[in-house]
């Protein structure tokens, strides 16, 4: 649905403008993620995470599936951010935690314990006790989408939603684990939309690759490192390896001042 004055009441969750017009007016984090999840902007997102929900895996045959957009995960204060893609049909989608319940949450999640980021390694439902430190795990889409791949026109709808995530976490923001090339595509325009310059051309995505945005009046220097996606595609062929992903994700902790500096 589309609104076609200026003038009237604002966008409702099922209409197309509501992300734009909520996000940014959100004051912090908890009310964002409230905001988020009644969200219902983008039709075939929608039908997709209900009809998963309403069809379940064997597996999970008998739970109840979250089935609403997932918010992002940790503390308000977070010094890294890490940023995906979207949920997964069975995997977020169910559990209503981003990366919780499918194989590539469990690779991360293992990873960020590993590297002295999570309180433990597995992370199963929402209410099993998994704390971050220091770490805020998001993603550019907060509902599955079919076949993993939303098309651009559901990535530009939800992008106001991780352009305030950004903004409401930059004060403390000082270093940011890009996962993928979709992630690390989706989350440089947001950070130059929350203040920081971003180069021309945009630097290309690979694992390892390293960005220092320099600090503003308003801004501090922020580092931003991309990494391989931990999808079993990356995993199972060991494009990306278990100990790649820690020696990354302690370099970015270093980086946030979580740990020990880097080299």
């Amino acid at each position: 649905m589309e609104r076609s004055g200026a003038a009237g009441p604002p966008p409702g969750p099922d209409e197309s403008g509501f992300p734009a017009h909520h996000a940014g007016r959100c004051g912090g984090l908890a009310e964002l993620d409230a905001e988020l999840v009644r969200c219902r902007a983008c039709p075939r997102l929608v039908e997709w995470r209900e009809e998963t929900a309403a069809h379940p895996r064997a597996a999970f045959r008998g739970q109840e599936y979250w089935a609403r957009p997932v918010p992002g995960f940790g503390p308000p204060d977070a010094a890294l951010a890490v940023v995906g893609l979207a949920p997964a049909a069975h995997g977020g989608n169910r559990t209503g935690r981003m990366f919780t319940g499918d194989a590539s949450g469990d690779f991360l999640f293992a990873a960020l314990h590993r590297a002295g980021l999570a309180s433990r390694p597995t992370a199963t439902h929402r209410g099993d006790g998994l704390e971050l430190y220091g770490v805020r795990v998001t993603a550019p889409v907060h509902c599955a989408p079919p076949q993993n791949r939303p098309t651009p026109a559901e990535r530009r709808t939800c992008r106001p939603w991780l352009s305030a995530e950004m903004a409401l976490l930059a004060p403390g923001l000082r270093a940011v684990v890009a996962l993928g090339a979709v992630g690390w595509q989706a989350v440089l325009p947001v950070l130059g939309e929350a203040g920081w310059p971003i180069p021309r051309p945009r630097p290309a995505f690979g694992h390892g690759a390293w960005l220092t945005l320099p600090a503003t009046g308003q801004r501090r220097e922020l580092q931003v490192l991309g990494s391989y996606h931990p999808s079993q595609r990356n995993t199972f062929t060991g494009r990306l390896t278990f100990d790649m992903l820690v020696e990354l994700l302690t370099r970015a902790a270093g980086l946030a001042g979580l740990g020990p500096s880097p080299d």
